[in-house]
């Protein structure tokens, strides 16, 4: 074969490849951000059908008759229309009174017969009476602090049916909470198919005519780059205006709901005699989780044009970076096919194809154990994803770079206190990473210290018990950390500490030492030297021991004092050892979790945090998943440049 028809042939697959990767992923974004559109517009519809469910219990009183009358007039009335016009089978429903525990009124299917309502709850039915309980919670928590949990819980359940629940009020106090259960939505029809095939067919069709005007490499790989740069343009910009259609088409579905809904909730209220004022709006039915209005409705269900088109550029700011990424695959697949890469990695892969198989179980291992994680790790980090939230897709929460934002661009680490005194805001990241860095570097310089001096007192010659000294200094080590952690921890005990004990044999004052920031922090630097230092004795030592002693004994004649010796060769023969030990030491200390967790837990006031404990806070205690996923992502950032450069810097790894 020629060398044009190999270009040719190279780039037509290439440009194959990267076509069908590129347009595939923008297809399934577009068809995924209309599912998401549908999915918005089905859930605003569910809650607005459970706001009229429960303005309805709420003017029948909460309890009674009147209630179990309003909740199957509700049943009966006939559902709105969805998208594509049918009508599907209504929601079932059911409201639970905390006074008695009571199931006060039910449409559910197994609510009949002898657990017909109303009677009291069951004991399998606790966690009935549990999310009501978790809606009051919220409720007043939100009342007190600010809006931070949500007021209307929604769940996806299996077959796309949803769940909701909300909380019934009477005279400003949660008494109860209503909750139903919607049928199975219609599908949203695939949207995108013609597109697509146009989007891959031409191009490949334009460069096969290119391809037999010219043979030439540069004009074919200009030919297939462009052509791909056109067509994903095109595709992409067809998905924006499609998604972005779709969204307004939903606001506009959904203001035609709530408004034939409050035209329902008015003719319920009169065929049951219930309070018709204040009258029902449709404004107040389309709210958020927190029930606040989302804005995009006017009062009398129409849709506001202005937020609603804020809506659809959100979403299509959204998918350009969704695009970018496919597009930017795209055009690494076509230069890699193109290029020959592959060509190349074949080969590779044929010729040391016993390797691969030996080394392959490993790579799985790694893949699934480790980058797998890692990469959903960073998925999150760019989401608010919590624990209110974990049942929604990740694209409802996306929020791009806000948390990376947050953690990077607060700077205010001092803070002035309402008596106009100053205070250290010990939360904040830089505070966190300035009080990290220092705890690394005194800990290592500890270790690094005393492990050396110990080596080079072991490594004397002649000197007696020499085993039993390397076993000692060896069991601090040796020990679970967590058990010399709590050991030290309560050696540092204000009343019944022994360190404390042993300052009032010598007349001193005992110290409460976790009350002031440099006190605890010194109980935990004590922690660590006391465990760091048998490693780089190790280290130490192993590399002492290699040293030929002919470089002593030529020193030695050359008149060299002991320090000469010391600086011209052993610290020289210990490098290639010890730097990769420091490297090891420094990240080992910078993620030294136990110690700080277990000696100080942080006080006082968290001053004494090191940013993976605070990463675990974030997660494990104040449950902002998303957020201390970019925490940790930060922090491997941090110790992936420090290794890099200290690597460069030393070249301590370059014969390893």
């Amino acid at each position: 074969m020629t060398k044009g028809p190999s270009h040719r042939a190279r780039f037509l697959a290439g440009l194959a490849v990267a076509l069908a990767l590129g347009v595939g992923l923008s297809l399934l974004w577009v068809r995924s951000a209309r599912v998401g559109a549908a999915q918005d517009r089905e859930r605003r519809e569910a809650v607005s059908s459970l706001r009229v469910l429960v303005d309805l219990v709420e003017r029948a009183g909460v309890e009674g008759e009147a209630v179990r009358q309003a909740v199957a007039a509700w049943q009966k009335r006939p559902p709105p229309a969805s998208a594509q016009g049918q009508r599907p089978p209504p929601a079932t429903a059911r409201v639970v009174v905390f006074q008695g525990v009571l199931l006060e009124a039910s449409t559910d299917p197994e609510d009949v017969g002898e657990r017909a309502a109303p009677r009291r709850l069951s004991r399998e039915e606790k966690p009935l009476f549990d999310r009501g309980q978790r809606l009051r919670g919220a409720v007043m928590g939100n009342r007190e602090g600010g809006a931070s949990r949500p007021e209307i819980e929604v769940e996806r359940l299996g077959e796309g049916r949803l769940h909701l629940a909300a909380p019934l009020e009477r005279d400003g106090e949660v008494v109860g909470h209503v909750e139903i259960a919607t049928p199975p939505p219609a599908p949203v029809p695939a949207r995108g198919t013609l597109p697509a095939l146009l989007a891959l067919a031409l191009p490949l069709l334009a460069f096969a005519g290119i391809s037999r005007a010219t043979s030439r490499r540069g004009l074919l790989a200009l030919a297939a780059f462009g052509l791909l740069a056109v067509s994903l343009f095109a595709f992409g910009s067809w998905g924006l205006r499609s998604v972005e259609a779709g969204r307004l088409q939903a606001h506009a579905t959904v203001g035609a709901t709530v408004r034939a809904l409050v035209a329902q909730e008015v003719g319920l209220l009169s065929q049951l005699g219930l309070p018709a004022d204040p009258a029902p709006r449709p404004g107040d039915l389309d709210v958020d989780a927190y029930r606040r209005p989302t804005g995009i409705l006017t009062a009398d269900g129409a849709v506001d044009p202005v937020r609603a088109a804020a809506d659809a550029r959100e979403a299509s700011t959204q998918g350009m970076s969704a695009l970018g990424g496919a597009f930017f695959l795209a055009f690494l697949a076509l230069a890699i096919v193109g290029l020959g890469a592959v060509n190349r990695l074949a080969s590779t892969l044929s010729r040391h194809r016993q390797a691969y198989v030996y080394t392959l179980p490993a790579m799985l291992g790694m893949l699934v154990l480790v980058f797998f994680p890692f990469a959903y790790a960073i998925t999150i980090s760019f989401t608010d994803y919590s624990i209110y939230n974990s049942n929604q897709p990740l694209a409802e929460i996306w929020v791009g770079l806000k948390n990376y934002g947050s953690i990077l661009g607060d700077f205010g680490i001092v803070k002035q206190a309402a008596d106009g005194s100053r205070i250290f805001n010990y939360a904040n990241f830089y505070w966190t990473l300035f009080f990290t860095v220092v705890w690394t570097v005194t800990n290592v310089a500890i270790g690094v210290s005393l492990g050396l001096l110990l080596a080079l007192v072991l490594n004397t010659k002649g000197l007696a018990l020499r085993p039993i000294y390397r076993v000692l200094f060896i069991l601090p080590w040796a020990m679970p950390n967590y058990i010399t952690a709590l050991i030290w921890q309560g050696m540092f005990h204000r009343q019944f500490g022994v360190v404390n004990h042993s300052l009032s044999l010598v007349g001193l004052t005992p110290i409460s030492w976790f009350d002031e920031p440099f006190t605890s922090y010194l109980t935990a630097l004590a922690t660590n030297g006391w465990l760091s230092f048998p490693f780089m004795m190790v280290i130490s030592l192993g590399a002492l021991q290699s040293i030929s002693a002919d470089l002593y004994e030529a020193a030695r004649v050359d008149g060299a004092t002991r320090w000469q010796q010391f600086r011209s060769i052993t610290l020289p023969s210990l490098k290639p050892a010890l730097v990769p030990a420091v490297i090891i030491s420094v990240v080992w200390t910078f993620n030294m979790f136990n110690i700080i967790f277990l000696v100080t837990q942080g006080q006082p006031g968290g001053a004494t945090e090191i940013l993976v404990t605070q990463a675990y806070k974030l997660a494990f205690q104040q449950y902002r998943y998303g957020y201390a996923a970019a925490y940790s992502t930060v922090i491997f950032l941090i110790l992936l440049v420090y290794g890099v450069f200290q690597n460069r810097v030393t070249r301590a790894t370059e014969g390893i």
